[in-house]
């Protein structure tokens, strides 16, 4: 079985023993943060691994435009997941921050690093400039859609500026989720031709396409619960190593969370398949803001216990804003070099360094 020969000759996929090891010893031992939180984190790598090497197997076979949307739609149930018991408890500043710095971290963190790993290997690498440009134009639009609110929201209001804030996001809401699916009609269907990334040959047979979607459906999952114990684990290690909220919901969690779409996007970059590396980057951080957050708003409505807005603290939209334009203005030619990863990454070196050293008052 292609499945089981993979684990067997991967060393890496050798970990997977550590999943059941985690979720056991969440349920004996719970206070355990500390152990959980670095058992969690190991149980995710070989996950990662294993999400990234079913999507290739996907990509073989529909073309690496739909293998990066597919595996930025599964990366990204995971993040949705937890969200969603966050929303549950009323944790909004944690969904907010978790929001915000995964499109952050796809966008810079992911596309920065699979350009200067592709480029180290490449030395030059070209790819879908069409495509590219629309995943970027459209995480400019949420973009705007995230400032309105965050801009005309005032803290000190009434209940009618509260009400008019949140009637207003619902509202904003609900047009990114209908310019997310014209977004998909477009790039997959009415002008797919434009967005079809270059043919690569394979060195070996395809996995079957129902045990490559099997595998990536399970391995969700798994990432999922392994998460959920992660995230829950986190505050207090973060506690004890007296790091602040911001930097634990913007940085740690959103890299932890997106670490199975990483795995994929850097191992694709340095195949020379930056197509599926770009797709999955963007692709990601679009649907998060186009998709992700607008659907925890409107749930808000029937999960949390009162409706959730788009408003975010200056920091955060300056962050978004910025990451957004650097997105468009790197993929504005369709080609890379090492270099321009590197100067990508440093953008985002610079966000965590400063949310690194914020007192932990501050959220």
């Amino acid at each position: 079985m292609p499945l089981l020969n993979a684990i067997r000759n991967t060393p890496l996929l050798w970990l997977l023993v550590l999943v059941p090891v985690v979720l056991v010893a969440e349920a004996l031992r719970p206070d355990a943060h500390t152990f959980l939180f670095v058992l969690s984190v190991l149980a995710i790598v070989p996950l990662a691994a294993l999400l990234s090497l079913a999507t290739e197997q996907v990509a073989a076979r529909t073309g690496d435009t739909v293998g990066g949307l597919l595996n930025a739609t599964l990366g990204n149930l995971t993040e949705l997941l937890i969200a969603l018991a966050a929303l549950r408890a009323g944790q909004y500043v944690l969904v907010k921050a978790s929001i915000a710095g995964a499109i952050v971290t796809n966008t810079l963190f992911m596309l920065g690093v699979s350009f200067l790993l592709g480029g180290l290997k490449h030395h030059v690498q070209d790819f879908n400039r069409d495509s590219a440009r629309l995943q970027a134009g459209l995480l400019f639009l949420a973009t705007i859609a995230i400032l309105v609110p965050s801009v005309v929201a005032d803290p000190e209001a009434g209940a009618a500026a509260k009400t008019f804030t949140q009637t207003l996001s619902a509202s904003l809401a609900v047009v990114l989720i209908i310019t997310y699916a014209l977004g998909l009609l477009f790039s997959l269907k009415t002008h797919r031709k434009f967005f079809g990334a270059a043919e690569h040959e394979h060195d070996e047979e395809p996995w079957p396409m129902s045990l490559a979607l099997a595998t990536l459906a399970g391995v969700t999952v798994l990432v999922a619960l392994v998460s959920e114990i992660f995230v829950e684990s986190v505050q207090q290690a973060a506690s004890s190593l007296e790091l602040s909220p911001a930097f634990v919901g913007f940085i740690i969690v959103a890299l932890v969370g997106g670490a199975a779409e990483m795995v994929a996007a850097f191992s694709a970059a340095r195949k020379n398949r930056l197509d599926l590396s770009v797709g999955i980057a963007l692709g990601s951080a679009s649907q998060i803001a186009l998709f992700v957050a607008p659907v925890l708003v409107l749930l808000s409505y029937v999960l949390g216990p009162s409706p959730m807005d788009l408003t975010f603290w200056p920091g955060a939209v300056a962050m978004i804003l910025i990451a957004s334009m650097t997105a468009s203005l790197v993929t504005n030619t369709g080609r890379s070099a090492w270099f321009v990863g590197c100067l990508v990454t440093v953008v985002y070196l610079i966000f965590a360094l400063t949310l690194y050293l914020l007192p932990p008052r501050v959220s």
